[in-house]
């Protein structure tokens, strides 16, 4: 294209005015706007370019002296646009088609089929093959995604092969907005095939549905929200590479085992007699091995303590024969009130560590006083207690007020 290429679109002489090439720009514009001539859509981005740049003084002086391709490498030094960069914001292409330095078009890639699979805790701990039947959109294997028979399909008028619809809205002089829609003459392919040629088997679509078992393997370590992918087990369409299936795992709850990275943690209760004495209880791992954990007499276990079994915990992912660690966090049943009589009580106590020594102060201002159980989910009755002389105080709260609560220290 010779460097005085865009003089000519407009349809002026280099030493053109403002004044004239705004002119021939109007005069152009309305001329092959696509509203009124939708087969010019090409011609009207050229002309739309051509005012942009003659239009902007330092735009006009680079291409003036070095070209189109001195305007696309040199307008960046005056903190314009380049040529390709007008472009793209226009239309997404290169130069006039490709001219210019355009980018390379890419094949365009299929959306990704994703499918969730429910997993126990002990599918992740051993490992699983599951079998999933999936459903996608094959190209039609008797006309080889071609909808009919060759030479039937013939390029939309409307949207002249794209599948989109284009149609620009001027911003303000020189500068258009883009607008795109799907073409509803051929639904976006582009092309149209008549129903007398279109293919027997795919009824002109071009794809047909297929059943597929895909072997789910879910190795062992896998954790909850991790990815399997089946690379080009999506849907397929013809000239657009097939997208992946996405397996996602999803784990469900566990009635005894908690997760968390490689360990592995779980409750267990114990008596106050095992908690003092020592223990040995049974735990059945995600494998079904019986593991028997003990405790050895006088290493007392308190409450809400945690133990840990090295090398008990999920195996690690791609390294199943290394594990995490399994913690156990205990809780102490105590026995109920009044659980041996006094003479036995005492001889218990007798066994265990001294209480330590209180001796009660005396005088006029010491008062010794009752213990009872509280119960907080218990309401008042409103009776004549002792504690009805505050009740009747408390404005807010009234005799059905809210119960006692203690302060943590």
């Amino acid at each position: 294209m010779a460097d005085n290429a865009l003089y000519e679109i407009l349809g002026v002489p280099t030493k053109a005015t403002d004044a004239e090439l705004k002119k021939a720009y109007r005069k152009l514009a309305k001329e092959f706007h696509p509203d009124k001539n939708p087969e010019a859509g090409e011609k009207f981005k050229e002309i739309s370019f051509a005012y942009e740049v003659l239009s902007d003084p330092k735009k006009r002086e680079v291409y003036d002296r070095h070209g189109l391709k001195g305007l696309q490498e040199g307008v960046h030094e005056h903190g314009g646009f380049g040529a390709d960069d007008i472009l793209s914001h226009f239309f997404g292409g290169g130069l006039f088609g490709g001219m210019g330095g355009g980018r390379r078009k890419t094949r365009q890639r299929g959306e990704d089929t994703v499918h969730p699979l429910k997993v126990t805790l002990e599918d992740l701990y051993n490992g699983k093959t599951s079998k999933l039947q999936l459903s996608k959109n094959v190209i039609c294997a008797l006309c080889s995604g071609q909808g009919g028979k060759p030479g039937a399909n013939v390029t939309c008028a409307t949207c002249q092969g794209r599948g989109i619809k284009i149609s620009l809205r001027p911003l303000g002089p020189g500068m258009m907005q883009q607008i795109q829609s799907v073409c509803s003459t051929c639904n976006g392919e582009g092309e149209m095939i008549n129903e007398r040629d279109r293919c027997k088997a795919c009824k002109g679509k071009k794809v047909q549905n297929e059943t597929k078992i895909l072997e789910v393997h879910v190795d062992k370590g896998m954790k909850d929200g991790q990815k399997i992918l089946f690379r080009g087990e999506g849907d397929q369409q013809p000239g657009v590479e097939a997208g992946d299936v996405v397996i996602i795992l999803q784990q469900k709850p566990h009635e005894k085992f908690k997760r968390q990275g490689d360990d592995l943690c779980v409750m267990h209760t114990i008596t106050l007699t095992e908690a003092l004495c020592g223990f040995c209880y049974v735990l059945k791992h995600l494998d079904g091995r019986d593991l028997v954990i003990r405790q050895a007499p006088g290493n007392v276990v308190e409450p809400g303590s945690t133990k840990m079994v090295p090398g008990e915990g999920m195996p690690r992912y791609r390294s199943p024969f290394e594990k995490g660690e399994l913690f156990i966090k205990f809780d102490v049943e105590f026995p109920s009130s009044h659980f041996a009589d006094e003479s036995t009580i005492m001889a218990i106590e007798k066994l265990l560590p001294g209480r330590p020594s209180v001796i009660p102060p005396s005088g006029e201002h010491v008062e010794e006083v009752d213990l009872h159980d509280y119960d907080a989910n218990e309401r008042r009755d409103g009776g004549g207690g002792p504690s009805n002389a505050y009740d009747s105080d408390d404005e807010e709260g009234g005799p059905s007020g809210p119960g006692v609560q203690c302060a943590h220290q």
